[in-house]
């Protein structure tokens, strides 16, 4: 079983980071897995440019890092799509990645090819913020499913964490550790139903 875990913060070991290590290592524990980590900050990865040749082939015109980017999401059981809240949205790196699967939402719904429609293919958002607004999450929410939903992935859920700015907040918050280690253990037992 494949994880794939989207970095989408521009911060090396941040918050989100932090919180899908502590996800992942205790699953790792539970079930054999193999993991990869896609760090967005450092890809080559142009805006959508909307110009409609996906709609023809399925497949993004633009030649930068995505086209190596495609089949990792492809062959993943489990994804994690991470990124801190900015403007109660994704950060600027997850959300050009995201806008750039509209090449697998055109295959999907234009081209009318499905890659791989897996029942136990789950997709979880896990998300952190500085700020504590009661909304501070639903856009992501929102935009995570569309996402999952485009590569055939069913959305899972979420883990989110409020009030962690400081670039080792969680490392220094036990509650929230443990919040992780309960999330993996749900997902685990999903998994091996």
């Amino acid at each position: 079983m494949k994880i794939l875990a989207i970095l989408g913060s521009a911060r090396k070991n941040g918050n989100s980071e932090t919180l899908v290590q502590a996800v992942i290592e205790s699953l790792v524990k539970e079930l054999d897995v193999e993991v990869d980590y896609l760090r967005l900050a450092g890809q080559k990865l142009s805006p959508c440019r909307a110009c409609g040749g996906c709609e023809k082939t399925g497949l993004c015109v633009i030649q930068d890092d995505m086209g190596g980017l495609y089949e990792r999401v492809d062959q993943a059981d489990i994804i994690f799509l991470t990124s801190p809240i900015y403007f109660y949205g994704l950060s600027a790196q997850s959300k050009v990645f995201i806008d750039r699967i509209q090449a697998r939402w055109s295959r999907k719904y234009l081209q009318k090819i499905r890659f791989r429609r897996d029942e136990k293919r789950k997709g979880y958002l896990i998300s952190t913020a500085a700020t504590r607004g009661k909304k501070l999450f639903d856009g992501a929410i929102l935009v995570a499913k569309s996402f999952f939903d485009a590569i055939d992935v069913d959305y899972g859920g979420e883990l989110v964490v409020r009030g962690v700015d400081d670039k080792e907040a969680l490392k220094n918050n036990p509650e929230e550790l443990e919040r992780a280690k309960q999330f993996a253990e749900e997902i685990s037992a999903d998994f091996l139903k």
